[in-house]
């Protein structure tokens, strides 16, 4: 009977380090597919950009994320979606192409939800570069996690899955 009664113990801390393994390696798989889309890219030479305002939409709406290419700007196609910083506060805009004035060295934009075509056009010293992909709504998750209060939580995330793996590792030590 005692017999018994211990190996039914050491099944429930047995099942209870798996339980925790498993909840340790759920979190720390979400931190690591958190951070993927901001960091890998960025090795192979793409600039990443959430959309903050809807002047592409319904191509590019509010909060995508947008993976953005350096590109000789006479490349530049019309129709071409083109990053570039703001002649007046250096914001980053997001607008398409409607003629790319290689003479003049410029490049006039309009966004898809604007009726007018920009006013001021963009010189081409200030072209980051082409959008190559568009992510709708990831751009408002990765911007939780660029601030500090995300950082903080990403770390948490990972301080929790290391204690939980310490913890199965304890539970699993103790039935042996």
């Amino acid at each position: 009977m005692k017999k018994h009664r211990k190996q039914e113990k050491k099944k429930k801390k047995n099942a209870g380090a798996i339980i925790l393994r498993v909840l340790a390696s759920v979190l720390l798989a979400a931190v690591i597919l958190m951070c993927v889309p901001l960091t890998v890219p960025r090795f192979f030479g793409y600039q990443i950009y959430t959309v903050i305002s809807g002047s592409m939409e319904p191509d590019i709406p509010l909060g995508s994320l947008v993976y953005v290419h350096e590109i000789d700007p006479e490349t530049v196609m019309e129709g071409d979606v083109i990053a570039y910083y703001s002649g007046t506060n250096g914001s980053i805009i997001t607008h398409r192409v409607v003629y790319n004035q290689t003479v003049a060295k410029n490049f006039i934009t309009k966004g898809d939800a604007n009726d007018i075509e920009d006013m001021v056009p963009v010189e081409y010293d200030r072209l980051l570069g082409i959008v190559v992909k568009t992510i709708p709504k990831l751009g408002q998750l990765m911007t939780v996690f660029t601030e500090t209060r995300g950082k903080l939580l990403a770390a948490g995330l990972l301080v929790v899955s290391v204690l939980l793996h310490v913890i199965a590792g304890a539970l699993g030590e103790k039935r042996e």
